[in-house]
């Protein structure tokens, strides 16, 4: 693809437009925000501008005798964090409405905190107040696509959703507990669970900061926003899983199985867990030990038609064709408009000499996705196989116009192409 010239335009809030503090902080944007228009280059291909708006909210946090800068940091970084997501929810959604999508700015807002930060451009500490100005900035065209995507992911809509009812939850407590502590009667449980409150408001901050950093491919750093999750909350789960499937997209699949081992003691009845933890052991090799997983997973949850595709893929990977086509079966019966499974059922009926029956799955699969170039290319050699020479060129052709690569070294290896 050719580079393209981008330019990139700054739209600033009211309190930005009036102050010139922060433009230090208008780097972090400007990148973030060519970060988000460069991952979705294929479905934007012809725009040429990214277009920033930046909001900017101040807030200041009255310490009492058992605060620190730490802990009203924590508060303050909150209370911004709610004022600017409430900007960008309102933003969005009228965007979207714009463009026919239902979603309203309560559904928005914990997505959009999983995908932008708040970074701090500036902070006062005096030992009595705290001063904090915080600020958001993204292309929202490009949010609007990613939160497209991402409500595609019922997990992780869920995950953000429940991250942010538990924000709402601890910023509640901590004003809860202010208030007790203020009296005459204050416990000194009450401090602890002060502390805990305040703890549980960084983690989530650093959860977020995760889900965003993890969006933009800046994997170390979402590997050190769990891992500051995990110190703040040691039985926080969804760290584990989610600092185990950042280290499984670097490809090191060691430490991602021991992140999945912590999550399932901690949460045992969670079938994801088994699921890509048994993707992990399947990408090593392990089938035998991924069939393990993807059976308990699929005991969890007999519903998940994406276990049943993945168990079937380490069945076939052990020459078990038999076995892997009565799971693509049952994956079908619970999804029976994803083409790939159709593609994968081809590949063992295949393997197992049954060319016409793999064929009437590769015309599915390309039925369902008529790009299919894989599916092409299987099908081509399905007709070869059975002595169709000139209809099995043909399908290869096809598929190495759409890029598998595969069919494409074939016909150079039979001199059909150069």
């Amino acid at each position: 693809m050719p580079k393209k010239e981008v330019k990139v335009l700054v739209e600033k809030d009211s309190k930005m437009a009036a102050k010139d503090k922060g433009t230090s902080g208008m780097a972090f944007f400007i990148v973030l925000a060519s970060l988000l228009f460069l991952s979705n280059m294929a479905i934007a291909e012809t725009r040429t501008e990214i277009y920033v708006r930046f909001f900017v909210e101040e807030y200041t946090d009255q310490a009492s005798g058992y605060d620190s800068k730490v802990s009203c940091r924590v508060i303050a970084l909150e209370r911004v964090k709610r004022l600017l997501l409430e900007k960008w929810g309102m933003v969005l959604e009228g965007e979207m409405k714009a463009r026919n999508f239902s979603l309203t700015k309560n559904q928005i807002i914990p997505l959009t905190a999983g995908l932008i930060r708040a970074e701090i451009i500036d902070e006062k500490w005096d030992g009595k107040t705290y001063y904090l100005k915080a600020g958001m900035g993204a292309d929202p065209r490009d949010l609007i696509i990613l939160i497209y995507n991402l409500r595609r992911d019922l997990n992780k809509t869920q995950e953000l959703e429940e991250t942010r009812k538990k924000a709402d939850e601890a910023i509640e407590e901590v004003e809860r507990l202010r208030r007790e502590l203020g009296g005459l009667d204050a416990k000194e449980k009450n401090f602890v669970q002060y502390n805990r409150a305040i703890n549980t408001l960084s983690a989530i901050d650093w959860m977020e900061k995760g889900f965003a950093w993890g969006i933009v491919g800046e994997q170390k750093e979402a590997i050190g926003a769990f891992t500051k999750v995990i110190e703040l909350d040691p039985k926080n789960e969804k760290a584990f899983y989610n600092r185990g499937e950042t280290y499984r997209n670097l490809g090191n699949l060691q430490l991602a199985i021991r992140d999945y081992d912590r999550a399932i003691e901690l949460h045992p009845k969670d079938a994801r867990l088994y699921g890509t933890r048994g993707i992990a052991y399947g990408s090593l090799g392990d089938h035998p030990q991924a069939i393990k997983d993807y059976d308990k997973a699929i005991e969890l949850d007999p519903k998940d038609a994406e276990i049943y595709v993945a168990r079937g893929i380490s069945y076939r990977k052990l020459g078990n064709y038999q076995q892997s086509i009565q799971d693509y079966d049952q994956a079908i019966q619970l999804n029976f408009k994803d083409a790939t499974v159709y593609f994968l059922r081809g590949l063992s009926y295949y393997n197992l000499g049954d060319c016409g029956q793999a064929i009437k799955d590769y015309d599915k699969a390309i039925e369902l996705d008529p790009h299919y170039a894989m599916a092409y290319g299987a099908r081509g050699m399905a007709y070869l196989k059975l002595g169709d020479k000139q209809r099995g060129v043909e399908e290869l052709k096809i598929a190495a116009s759409l890029g598998d690569e595969g069919a494409n070294n074939y016909l150079k290896s039979e001199g059909i192409i150069r």
